[in-house]
């Protein structure tokens, strides 16, 4: 008997069974409390939901979890969750989706904070410092204003009211004296969606952001888990001097990649490359020799800068001002947001340069030029035999003396 029970626990060459089926188990790796996971639903019974581990043994979780409020069930079997392992007890592997309400959820309440799983709560109230949260169906707990969210928002009342999950930061005096933290959820999911857009995001791809504040250099964006900046001189072709005459806090946007920094956490936008570039068709729109109206849009030593249409900017150099007279600066003829008739006399499409001349001034040219070329045509059609000019003019003198 001793040999049959020695060959039943021995394999040949000797070697223990039941360590090895204890290496086995060691070798698939051990749930650690709190071990996030995401896992099938395999059976659901009166009492309890049966998961889908990946690995011999089953997970249990507590089925009054996924009741909703009117007692109904929100799952079924064959969804996938979301569930955290709590411990082993009496050899089964025991989650939880988030710990809840009732005395089940009180009670789980320290393993929730050994094991960093998220608890169910609802923001009672402001008080000094913070809110005070009820979690687990009773239980008073404090957050403070900094842990409410990623940033702090300036009507903080609004809180008030939500239910929220949280993170039990610190666990005192057997429970009565809790902190928790929201935005210690926060960072964690954008943490696992920040490590997922890695694999998604490249420079160059049109996204959808949402403005999220506004600063006089530009506004940020946030691209669901990440936020980059939108620099003011991204946000159109046209010259944006205020930031919020051209955005508001919480608009969406259609957005470009401009840059990817992922090691020192930097992500810029453009959204001026999502539209159409006026430059493009600038030939068209502003040929050579034609008319238009402008506004000065800035006044430097050198010229003036006159907005055409959005994104269009071109330049009278101040030697084009003065009507031929010598000016110091721009400002002795022309002012900012003035608006002025100018000719084109120059297209650089390639460098995206226009050069212009007043309107005025150009014509007056114009106008002499073409009266002097006038004159020159009905001198040279003065015939040959009359003389020239001077001969003209001394014979008419002659005759008025006589």
């Amino acid at each position: 008997m001793d040999n049959d029970d020695k060959d039943l626990t021995e394999t040949a060459d000797g070697e223990n069974f039941a360590e090895m089926f204890e290496q086995s188990f060691k070798n698939q790796g051990r749930f650690e409390p709190g071990q996030k996971m995401e896992t099938r639903i395999l059976k659901i019974s009166n009492d309890w939901v049966f998961l889908d581990t990946g690995r011999k043994g089953e997970g249990v979780l507590d089925r009054k979890e996924l009741i909703d409020k009117d007692g109904n069930l929100t799952v079924k079997e064959g969804d996938t969750i979301t569930a955290w392992f709590l411990s082993v007890s009496n050899n089964e592997l025991r989650f939880t989706t988030r710990v809840g309400k009732g005395q089940a959820g009180n009670a789980q309440l320290e393993d929730a904070w050994k094991a960093g799983i998220p608890v169910e709560g609802t923001v009672e109230k402001e008080v000094k410092g913070g809110f005070s949260v009820k979690i687990a169906g009773s239980v008073r707990a404090f957050c403070p204003h900094s842990q409410m969210g990623l940033r702090r928002t300036e009507n903080q009342a609004e809180q008030v009211g939500k239910q929220l999950p949280f993170k039990i930061v610190e666990y005192a005096e057997n429970g009565r004296n809790i902190v928790v933290s929201h935005r210690a959820v926060l960072e964690e999911e954008a943490k696992e969606q920040r490590e997922a857009l890695k694999e998604t995001l490249k420079e160059g791809m049109i996204v959808k952001g949402k403005v999220t504040s506004l600063r006089d250099f530009g506004a940020f964006v946030s691209i669901g888990a990440v936020e980059g900046l939108l620099p003011i001189s991204e946000v159109g072709w046209g010259r944006v001097t205020d930031i919020r005459e051209a955005l508001t806090v919480g608009q969406e946007l259609e957005l470009a990649i401009k840059q990817l920094d992922w090691d020192n956490n930097r992500i810029s936008f453009s959204l001026k490359e999502t539209l159409a570039n006026p430059w493009d068709k600038i030939v068209q729109q502003f040929p050579e020799g034609s008319f238009h109206t402008g506004k000065v849009a800035r006044l430097v030593p050198f010229g003036a800068f006159v907005t055409l249409s959005e994104g269009v900017d071109g330049l009278i150099h101040i030697s084009k001002l003065g009507k031929g007279k010598r000016l110091t600066h721009p400002r002795e003829v022309i002012k900012e947001g003035e608006i002025i008739e100018v000719k084109i006399e120059a297209v650089d499409r390639e460098n995206r340069r226009l050069s212009l001349a007043l309107a005025e001034v150009s014509r007056a040219e114009e106008e002499q030029a073409s009266t002097m070329t006038e004159f020159r045509k009905q001198t040279e059609a003065v015939p040959a035999t009359m003389g020239t000019l001077g001969d003209l003019l001394s014979k008419k003198l002659e005759k008025g003396k006589k």
